[in-house]
């Protein structure tokens, strides 16, 4: 079973506009999950799919970017998370810091608004804490790029349905 699947299965008692909003909260999936199953396992329309997909995963978000920074700090306290810690921003910063440099918050956003695997809303916000952008910037930067997101997906999915669809002769 898929792990799709599996969620459909433990969300199936709620309602698929809420279940969407769950999915698209999810730190692995996300967008590139909760859209397809909204528009076909749900069969909900596009527009509504893509709204609730939005507004899930942009649920996390306010917290994620207040409380990353606070939390980071208690946790450096301890000599295993200091080291961890210290190792991802040195990475980090060594690998991307050009980029986020030249291109500043553009960065970030094209960087949530790719709908791959290990880009999204949920590392979006763990890069404006790395490279150390303000709520006031990092918040609309985020959320314009799950728009984009958002919107490559339901494309993506609308694309792929009716692709399916005609192929197996249901149109």
């Amino acid at each position: 079973m898929s792990l799709e699947d599996q969620l459909v299965e433990i969300l199936s008692s709620v309602p698929d506009w809420l279940a969407t909003m769950i999915i698209g909260a999810l730190p692995i999936a996300e967008l590139r999950g909760a859209i397809p199953v909204a528009i076909g396992m749900y069969g909900m329309a596009p527009e509504y799919a893509y709204f609730f997909a939005v507004l899930g995963n942009m649920i996390p978000v306010i917290p994620l970017l207040l409380f990353l920074e606070p939390v980071s700090s208690y946790l450096r306290r301890f000599r295993v998370f200091d080291m961890f810690f210290s190792w991802l921003f040195e990475r980090t910063r060594r690998n991307h810091t050009e980029k986020f440099e030249k291109y500043g918050t553009m960065a970030l956003t094209l960087f949530v608004a790719i709908p791959l695997p290990v880009t999204g809303a949920w590392t979006g916000c763990v890069a404006a804490f790395v490279f150390g952008i303000e709520f006031k910037h990092a918040l609309p930067a985020i959320l314009v790029g799950v728009m984009i997101a958002g919107l490559i997906m339901t494309f993506v999915t609308v694309t792929g349905v009716s692709l399916i669809d005609l192929l197996s002769g249901n149109v």
